[in-house]
């Protein structure tokens, strides 16, 4: 237990550059769909016009943090004070009630818990499934119970749906359903459909697209579905620590119906605008004005560019310095003796096989907090094997007549690895360390999964909206960072080269 905390504070000093500012901030957090980036920042534009007015403090969006699961684990652990959630998401999956709760109850239950949920938004934004018109007709397809006697059809669900105690596994217990469904990103899945490469999709019923692309949406004729009212699911002490913000944002109580929601999640996925612009419109009118076509080369050199290339090499330099620091010595303590060696580089192998999104909910719940504390530790342990194996292999290739030498000399252990074998070694070293960096580069696009920033960030908003530029604008800067640590590194390579005389 005091290896742990030990490690969790070395961890939270490495991580200080970008982790949470001090003081008292409202952290509004978001899923990864549309809706949700609207409403979370609908929701901090609200809070941050009474904070301006009356209340010290900032508010902060998380946007895009992940599934439920992720998402209510951040609030659990008070990493966000309050995110946009669903009442029968609310009910069914967080507090897994068998039946259909009032909001009282699932009040009394969320209590114990130290959550609440307050602030219905005024629309019911529910799961579906959906069809395109011309199959559907094709088929005679209008209901849900109908794919029953479809087995050829093919299901492109989202992974969460699949996993969902109200998704997947009860609707086709329900309805009897023989198809097994393909896991298929909800962004994505609408390009699929029109495609004619997946036959049936989940839907929102907000979605914009459904009308844009002329769907049927399928009738639940066996009522399986609950109603899923917008609400703010929050922490308990948030009214006490932000009063301001809190009157503010229960002045948001229906003031969104089904008809806004759906035109907002239009001017996202047809229109290409900001989230950010579409929250100003809602909370200002006046703010349509100001509303411009934003083209690929707007995106890729846009505001965020400087803070999320800084969190990026912030999160690549952290964890690539913590697995130098860890796995130098251990190799240097390994490399003499096969067993241990075999053993060290094992494991470190064997993590190398672990899937990035599996490792990061480990570490989540390890560390009991998301952001840049658990994807660094990821990104670390993604680093140490060829820093370690690198180092063991370079020391194995030093000659031995130039050890026996430096023993013939009287050298002592350290003396001869500190003056021969380590010199000799340093070459491969770094290859190691420069093989770890580019691959922190990349694995760290993945930690804007879990609210950890940097260049991946845009990429998780482009799957999230099917954007492509704005996917080239995250991948295309994180490509120019790997290529700007390989220069650096064959600059030092070139450096090390020429003193060795080679």
């Amino acid at each position: 237990m005091n290896s742990k905390k030990y490690l969790l504070g070395i961890c939270l000093l490495l991580a200080a550059s970008w982790s949470w500012a001090a003081g008292d901030v409202l952290r509004i957090g978001s899923k990864r769909f549309t809706e949700s980036y609207i409403l979370a920042h609908v929701l901090a534009q609200t809070a941050q016009t009474a904070q301006a007015n009356g209340e010290a403090g900032k508010v902060e969006v998380l946007a895009g943090l992940g599934n439920t699961a992720i998402v209510y684990a951040a609030l659990q652990a008070g990493s966000i004070d309050l995110y946009p959630e669903y009442a029968g998401t609310i009910d069914q999956e967080i507090l897994k009630n068998k039946t259909p709760s009032t909001l009282a109850v699932m009040r009394e239950q969320l209590k114990p818990l130290g959550l609440g949920v307050d602030i219905a938004l005024g629309f019911n934004d529910g799961y579906a499934l959906a069809m395109r018109a011309d199959r559907a007709q094709a088929l005679g397809v209008s209901k849900l119970s109908d794919l029953a006697g479809q087995p050829g059809l093919r299901l492109g669900l989202s992974n969460e749906f699949i996993g969902r105690a109200d998704g997947w596994p009860g609707l086709a217990k329900r309805y009897g359903l023989p198809q097994q469904p393909t896991g298929l990103d909800h962004g994505l899945a609408y390009d699929a459909l029109s495609a004619g490469q997946t036959d049936v999709i989940d839907i929102y019923t907000t979605d914009a697209k459904i009308s844009h692309l002329g769907l049927r949406v399928l009738q639940d004729d066996g009522a399986y579905f609950p109603r899923y009212d917008a609400l703010v699911l929050y922490r308990l002490d948030v009214p006490r620590r932000f009063p301001v913000a809190w009157r503010a944002l229960q002045g948001l109580a229906g003031s969104i119906d089904e008809a806004a929601m759906i035109g907002m999640n239009a001017k996202a996925e047809l229109q290409g605008k900001s989230f950010e612009l579409i929250a100003a419109e809602r909370l200002l009118p006046a703010a349509k004005t100001e509303a411009a076509e934003v083209g690929f080369w707007s995106k890729l050199f846009g505001p965020d560019l400087l803070r999320l290339s800084l969190q990026h090499l912030s999160l690549v330099l952290s964890s690539v310095g913590l697995a130098s620091l860890v796995g130098l010595p251990l190799a240097l303590l390994a490399a003499p003796h096969a067993r241990l060696r075999g053993l060290l580089l094992g494991a470190c192998g064997l993590l190398q096989t672990v899937p990035s999104l599996a490792l990061l909910a480990a570490l989540i719940s390890w560390v009991e907090r998301i952001g840049s504390l658990p994807a660094m530790l990821a990104l670390t342990l993604y680093a140490l094997l060829p820093i370690m194996r690198n180092t063991c292999t370079g020391l194995a290739e030093v000659p031995a007549g130039l050890k026996q030498a430096g023993m013939a000399l009287g050298l002592t252990p350290w003396q001869s690895l500190r003056l021969i074998e380590l010199p000799l070694a340093l070459p491969m070293v770094l290859a190691g360390i420069r093989t770890a960096t580019s691959i922190a580069v990349g694995t760290a696009t993945i930690a804007a999964f879990i609210g950890a920033g940097g260049l991946g960030e845009r990429i998780v908003t482009g799957l999230a909206l099917n954007d492509r530029d704005l996917l080239l604008a995250g991948a295309l800067p994180a490509a120019a960072l790997a290529l700007l640590f390989e220069a650096m590194f064959a600059a030092i390579s070139l450096v090390l080269r020429r003193r060795s005389g080679s």
